[in-house]
């Protein structure tokens, strides 16, 4: 795990070089296919060298949600030991790894009529007018989401309409238990196998913002302006879909709708970035058990890889 532009990627197809392992994409954008170059997908060669399982395997018009990438990567880990290898799961989307390890808590299928009866609400009032009819029901799911999160507001609503009980009741009832073996590898009580959990973190939050401010601003040289206009050519393409809200390209894109212009576009992006990165520190420092290596120091990111080869040893020997 770790921030955006901590190396994460690098450091997994080195891995791979060497170990018994078969890498796992944990990265919400890189799981749709033509999310390229916005979403720092790797080069061919790197593909080639070190294969991904999830990636770039689902159209951009389908949404992708927690639970479908956990049952995808509790199949992919099956997988992976009847290879006679370990998996190593890669990426920067916290909340999958949560519910990964963690499990999720049970809730109903989706109600196309009602669904039906949100979307109606929200065409006809705004999306701000479905935020305070959850505010009425559930407080807290109200409180955690932006009036502008149009499918997590459907579904909290949605479950609330279904069922009567707020979605925050269900998330309040769903509890795992995480305890750390003898081994020094966690063990959660929603997951069948240990983990060992590491992280990629710089320590320097400054050279962090400058490898951000960096890597948008090669991403525009590479063409990001032109896979996004690429995208909107495709007719079952709109802003709303959750695959064009990842960073980068939203801001793209409504910089194509002019709604500003190139400049305050590259300002946007790497500010959308960096709050990413913020967020995603905000979920690590939370992570149980977690192993944290300094990104920028070529020692500990050989450790780290080292540690790895320690855990495939024991596993095969």
């Amino acid at each position: 795990m770790g921030p955006t532009c901590s190396g994460k990627t690098a450091l997994a197809i080195e891995a791979a070089q060497t170990l018994p392992i078969d890498i796992i994409n944990v990265d919400s954008a890189l799981v749709y296919r033509g999310l390229d170059i916005g979403a720092a997908r790797p080069s061919d060669e790197e593909l080639a060298a070190a294969p991904h399982r999830l990636l770039g395997f689902r159209e951009l018009n389908m949404p992708y949600s927690a639970a479908d990438f956990r049952a995808d990567a509790l199949r992919e880990i099956e997988q992976i030991h009847a290879n006679g290898k370990l998996p190593l799961l890669v990426g920067g989307t916290i909340l999958y790894f949560k519910a990964l390890v963690e499990g999720l808590a049970p809730l109903p299928e989706a109600d196309p009529a009602v669904r039906a009866e949100i979307t109606a609400l929200a065409e006809s009032k705004g999306w701000p007018a479905v935020h305070a009819a959850l505010a009425q029901v559930d407080p807290v799911s109200a409180e955690r989401l932006k009036s502008t999160d149009r499918q997590r507001l459907q579904r909290a609503l949605e479950v609330h309409r279904v069922t009567g009980r707020p979605l925050s009741a269900f998330h309040a009832d769903h509890h795992t238990t995480v305890t750390q073996n003898r081994d020094g590898l966690s063990e959660f009580s929603a997951f069948p196998w240990p983990v060992y959990s590491a992280a990629l973190v710089p320590p320097d939050r400054a050279w962090l913002h400058h490898m951000i401010e960096q890597r948008f601003r090669q991403m525009l040289e590479q063409g990001l302006v032109e896979e996004v206009q690429g995208l909107r050519q495709l007719p079952e393409i709109h802003r709303n879909l959750p695959a064009m809200k990842a960073v980068g390209y939203r801001q793209v894109w409504d910089y194509l709708d002019g709604q500003y212009d190139y400049d305050s576009m590259v300002e946007r992006g790497i500010i959308a970035t960096r709050q990413l990165a913020k967020r995603q520190f905000t979920w690590l420092r939370k992570w149980p058990y977690l192993h944290g290596f300094d990104s920028n120091d070529a020692s500990q990111r050989q450790a780290l890889v080292e540690q790895l080869a320690k855990i495939c040893k024991s596993v095969f020997s």
